[in-house]
């Protein structure tokens, strides 16, 4: 069997337990990894405190643009194994996570595999918190689809790929990943600019293009729990997130075009959402508590990320047009 690098991303020292228990889920490993690598982002204290502490493994500061992208890009660099395999910082593996995750390379068509990405609660969720909607907090939602134990993408906190594909697309785009700052100056979410998700998304559909035939595969043994804070349970988080999200698959769609861009998210609109919305409503018929509510929650969901979207493709034809109109003006002045 193939052999895999792990990769983990860490910027905050307020993580640290967290980063911690991930590196040791790795360590323990049925089918131990060729070497373990900790890229820090934009953090000499932690840095200096996971060099000294940590042993057993590279630590690295990130030598690219700030941010899980260029996190993750530095760490694949200074990885030797033909896959590379990227876990968070705040997730935990299963024993078996990276030995079920590289039995999908025995098939040479296969450019990457992740697997199940389930929500390791620190409270208990809220009520009205649907299922659907676990990709707000980074995790494996009801509705995801898979057919013939293929995806398009994983999620980035439980995907591997084969080195070599990595290098030859390009990696991650920089246009995409996750930042520290996700709202504006004024506390409100940021709708436009670059967009803080959908790195893997973008990577998987450049890949897939360039490896006619070529897949990403699922392995639902490969396993891996992700912390959800408390405070990634509340309205005010899960608004952002849904901003955010419309914003990225904005920038994605301009990026990979709408068939590809957008081909998993028709179905989810069409299909898994209004079955979950009909299936919550009859529910609540019954008495059953907080369905109204994971009702509401959907909708509500889903007309935040349609409104972060058209905002944000709007405001790039606009300012597209501006471009046009401005360069138009100059040559004719010319």
């Amino acid at each position: 069997m193939t052999e895999a690098s792990v990769v983990i991303c860490a910027h905050t020292l307020d993580r640290w337990e967290e980063l911690k228990r991930a590196v040791g889920s790795v360590r323990t490993q049925t089918l131990a990894p060729r070497e373990i690598v900790v890229v820090v982002d934009n953090n000499e204290a932690l840095l200096e405190r996971a060099a000294r502490e940590i042993a057993g493994v590279t630590v690295l500061a990130n030598a690219r643009q700030p941010g899980l992208s260029g996190g993750r890009m530095t760490g694949a660099e200074h990885s030797t194994a033909p896959v590379i395999a990227f876990i968070d910082d705040d997730a935990v593996a299963d024993p078996h996570w990276l030995e079920a995750l590289l039995e999908a390379y025995r098939d040479p068509a296969v450019l990457g595999a992740g697997g199940p990405v389930e929500p390791l609660w620190q409270a208990p969720p809220p009520s009205w918190f649907p299922g659907e909607f676990h990709w707000v907090v980074g995790c494996t939602y009801a509705g995801m689809h898979v057919r013939d134990g293929r995806i398009r993408n994983p999620i980035g906190a439980n995907m591997s790929v084969r080195a070599d594909v990595l290098r030859r697309a390009g990696g991650f785009a920089p246009d995409l990943g996750r930042r520290k700052l996700g709202f504006s100056v004024s506390g409100r979410a940021r709708i436009g600019g670059k967009a803080e998700s959908c790195e893997e998304t973008e990577f998987c559909i450049r890949a897939a293009g360039l490896y006619p035939g070529g897949y990403w595969a699922y392995r639902p043994a490969a396993r891996v729990l992700h912390a959800v804070p408390i405070q990634r349970t509340t309205w005010k988080y899960f608004v952002h997130r849904c901003l955010v999200e419309g914003t990225a698959k904005a920038v994605l769609t301009g990026l990979a075009g709408s068939k590809d861009g957008l081909g998993a998210e028709w179905r989810y609109v069409q299909e898994v959402l209004p079955r979950a919305v009909a299936s919550d409503l009859r529910a609540a018929t019954r008495g059953k508590v907080g369905a109204a509510r994971r009702a509401g929650a959907i909708m509500a969901g889903f007309a935040l990320t349609a409104f972060a979207y058209a905002t944000t493709r709007l405001g790039g034809a606009a300012e597209a047009l501006s471009q046009h109109l401005l360069s138009q003006f100059r040559a004719w002045r010319a």
